[in-house]
Formats: C-alpha cells, sequence, structure tokens
C-alpha cells in the first residue's frame, strides 16, 4: 500500500473520532441548562430545568413557600425568622445588593446554588472554587474532614452535589464541607449554604438517586421558603449607595408603595399554604408565559431538539463521505486477474439495464459510432450534422434522414428500441467502409540452424 493510503488509514479514523467527541461536547453543553435560562429553577414552571416539583413536594410537607421576583423583597421577607432564602440563580443577582445577603436577621438560612466567584467575594464568604467538573458526579455526605454535620441532610446517602467544589480561605473550623467539597456551610447566627450543582432541585433530575431527600432536607428546616425567581439579571438597588452598616429595617416600617410583598394581587410574589401548589404567576407583558411574549423558533424547542438535530446532520454528512467513491483524484491499479472483454461489456450493459439508464446508453453508443464513422470517413469531429449523415449515408446507401434520426434521434423508450439501435448502429459502422488500421504481418521465422552431430554420427 502507498504512503498517501496509509496517512488515510490513520487520518481517517482520528478525525471521525475528534468529531465524534466535538458533537458530545456541544450536545452536552446545549443540554446543560444555565441560570440565565428562562424559568431556570422556577416553582412555577414544569419543565426540566423548572423547580415546580420541589415547591409542590415542600408545599406537602407543611412548609410555606413564599415566591418573589424582586431581590429588595425578597430579602425583606424573610423577617420574621427563622426563614430559609433560596437563591437559586445567584449570577443574576445585582452586584451592589448581594451585600445584603450578610446582614439577614438570625435564624436565617441562605442557601446558594452554584454561585460564581463575584458573588462569593461580594458577600463575604471565605469561599473560593476549588475546582469544576464537566459534569455533575453523586457523591456522599461525607465531608472532607469527617462525616458531615448537616443532620437535616443524613438520609440522602447519594446526592448528585459535585460539580463545582469549593475551599475555605478563612480560619480552620469556619467553613463545613460536605459532598466531597460540593456542599459548603458557613455557619452563624444567619448561616449560609452553598450548593455545587443544581441537579438536586431540577425537576427532570430531582428522581436520581437521593436528590428528592437532599433538596427538601435542606430547605424544609425552618417550614418557610422565601424562593426568590429571578426571571434574567436583576436591576440595580433604587437608591444607590455603600454597602449598609446597619441590620435591614422591620418589613412594616420602610417598605416603599410598591405594595405589600404578600400582596397577591400585584402579580410580583405568591405564597404556597401547606399541601398546596406554588402560584401568584405575575401578568403582563414581561411575565413568564405571557400570551403576548415572542416565540422566536430557537425557543419554541427545548434544546435537546436541536442538539439531536446536529446530530442527525452530523451522522448524514459522514455517510455521504463514506458512500462517496473517493476523497482524492482517481489512482491507476493494475487488475488483480485478467476480465475477458465481452464479460466487461455484459456486466457494465446490465448495470445499466438495472439502472434503466437508456439515455446515457444510447448517448454512448452513437459517441462511439461517431468516432468510428468519422475515422473511417475523414470528416473532422466538430462537422455539422447534416455533413455527417450525408457523408454516411452515400456510403451505406441509405437516406441522409435515416442516417440523421439514427445518430441524433431521440432516446429510446424501451429496452427493445435500445436494443435495435444498437443493432442499426453496429451495421452502418460495418457498411460505413473498412478500417483504416491494416493488419500487422506476421514477422519472417528464425532460419533453423543446423543441429551439431555427436562423435560416430556419419550423416
Amino acid at each position: 500500500m502507498s504512503a498517501p493510503g496509509r496517512r488515510h488509514r490513520i487520518i481517517v479514523p482520528v478525525l471521525v473520532g475528534v468529531l465524534l467527541m466535538a458533537v458530545t461536547l456541544v450536545a452536552r453543553e446545549i443540554d446543560q441548562p444555565d441560570q440565565t435560562d428562562r424559568g431556570f429553577l422556577s416553582p412555577v414552571v414544569t419543565e426540566d430545568h423548572g423547580g415546580s416539583r420541589l415547591a409542590g413536594i415542600l408545599g406537602e410537607r407543611g412548609v410555606v413557600v413564599h415566591r418573589e421576583t424582586d431581590t429588595l423583597r425578597a430579602l425583606l421577607a424573610t423577617r420574621p425568622a427563622p426563614t430559609t432564602l433560596f437563591v437559586p440563580a445567584p449570577e443574576l443577582l445585582h452586584p451592589r445588593t448581594v451585600g445584603y445577603l450578610g446582614l439577614l436577621p438570625g435564624g436565617t438560612r441562605v442557601v446558594l446554588v452554584d454561585p460564581p466567584r463575584r458573588v462569593l467575594a461580594a458577600a463575604g464568604l471565605p469561599l473560593r472554587p476549588a475546582g469544576r467538573r464537566w459534569a455533575t458526579r453523586a457523591v456522599s455526605p461525607h465531608g472532607v474532614d469527617g462525616s458531615c454535620p448537616l443532620a437535616e441532610i443524613a438520609p440522602a446517602a447519594t446526592a448528585a452535589v459535585a460539580r463545582q467544589r469549593y475551599a475555605s480561605t478563612g480560619a480552620p473550623g469556619s467553613v463545613d464541607l460536605c459532598y466531597a467539597g460540593g456542599l459548603a456551610r458557613l455557619p452563624g447566627a444567619a448561616e449560609s449554604v452553598v450548593v455545587g450543582a443544581s441537579d438536586p432541585f431540577r425537576n427532570g433530575r430531582i428522581d436520581e438517586w437521593d436528590n428528592l431527600a437532599f433538596a427538601t432536607g435542606l430547605l424544609a428546616t425552618s417550614g418557610r421558603v422565601v424562593w426568590l425567581d429571578l426571571d434574567g439579571p436583576a436591576p440595580p438597588p433604587p437608591e444607590p449607595s455603600p454597602a449598609p452598616t446597619r441590620p435591614l429595617p422591620e418589613r412594616d416600617d420602610d417598605i416603599d408603595d410598591r405594595g405589600e410583598p404578600e400582596d397577591l394581587d400585584s402579580g410580583e410574589s405568591g405564597e404556597t399554604a401547606p399541601g398546596g401548589r406554588p402560584g401568584g404567576e405575575a401578568s403582563g407583558p414581561d411575565s413568564r408565559g405571557s400570551s403576548g411574549e415572542p416565540n422566536p423558533l430557537w425557543s419554541a424547542f427545548p434544546p435537546w431538539f436541536w442538539a439531536l438535530l446536529l446530530q442527525l446532520g452530523l451522522a448524514a454528512l459522514l455517510i455521504a463521505i463514506g458512500r462517496a467513491r473517493r476523497l482524492g483524484p482517481p489512482t491507476p491499479e493494475p487488475l488483480p486477474v485478467s476480465v475477458p472483454a465481452a464479460e466487461t461489456v455484459l456486466g457494465r450493459g446490465r448495470l445499466y439495464q438495472r439502472a434503466r439508464a437508456r439515455e446515457s446508453t444510447a448517448r454512448l453508443l452513437r459517441t462511439a459510432t461517431l468516432a468510428r464513422l468519422a475515422r473511417r470517413v475523414h470528416l473532422p469531429a466538430e462537422a455539422p450534422p447534416v455533413t455527417v449523415a450525408a457523408t454516411v449515408a452515400a456510403r451505406t446507401g441509405d437516406r441522409p434522414d435515416t442516417i440523421h434520426e439514427l445518430l441524433y434521434g431521440d432516446t429510446p423508450p424501451t429496452d427493445r428500441d435500445l436494443l435495435e439501435l444498437a443493432g442499426d448502429l453496429d451495421r452502418v459502422t460495418r457498411a460505413g467502409g473498412p478500417s483504416p488500421a491494416q493488419p500487422v504481418a506476421d514477422p519472417p521465422a528464425p532460419p533453423r540452424l543446423p543441429k551439431p552431430r555427436s562423435e560416430g554420427d556419419h550423416r
């Protein structure tokens, strides 16, 4: 085998493997939900990336789920304590409001899902990201230095938490790390819990492993959950000012004219009573699921649909490349065996017959006949059809229009007509005159030399 052939055998499989890996990475990235996606971990969204199942289960267990769509109103809704503030999309928080997380009243638990580094720094949490996995890994709750001190999540023997891992930047013992560093708790009057993956809270993953026990145990400790449901990047605070130096005021004193957080008619919040479902979805042109909202094609289908469509397109491309004859110029190769000409002609004829390529067959027969006749009657290749027909008719004795129809006519409609055309062309070729090629005479035989006589031979 030649060197280019050997290179192709090595390069093609490598390229196919790289292409499959790229398709897998793209499909995984498209399928993985992001905090900036519309409806991400929303208590009123029933799709796989939503959190309606978790909100409903919490309500069935007697936990009051209070939905807020404004950051400041969610912070004020944590009073009276004890309350759990659930922030499923910390990436959407405004930098000037993150500092308020450290001023919540005692007895409040703040649960942050996969917060970026800037949120950890702005909130004053002594944590840093220590490594991120390509996919979430289900791990046991044992801590880095021993057993996990969070008794409420002890029933969750294995949960899909370890995607983003964290490490402490503070004094030893100031941070409790569990689930191989995928969960970090900062104890205090108002404790903070950082979870490195959103899988345990999502509708599509809550039934895997012990994700349900993990999510409900983490959020149901206080009996009341304030669910911050941001539909996009949070706006800046109404009055830009430095970080507050005193605790937040009581919600009954300094609430502005926008109304009470519990006002369901305002469309800004909703509360689920024990045993109920989350409600109070906002109305208006900016609400989620509004009838007047534009619905582009990209958001009309789930991400897995586009990933599947891309993989099908690439598979079709690979099939097309695999069925192609060559990827480069034709290279002559010697035949392994000698094939008789009659068998070659018969094989090609059967292929043309199976493909019903009567037009191509008739064109090949006529082209070969014209080439032979042009050599025999000494006509140039660019001679007009009328001249060719008249010259050949003079040799064969046929009418010129008959020769013209035979050499330049329409495609035979049936196989029988094609056979008749082939016979007529062969007859015209034979009647058109002898071939200019003269037979080559056999070379004279070499003279025979007398044989040497042996001793005693008297001839």
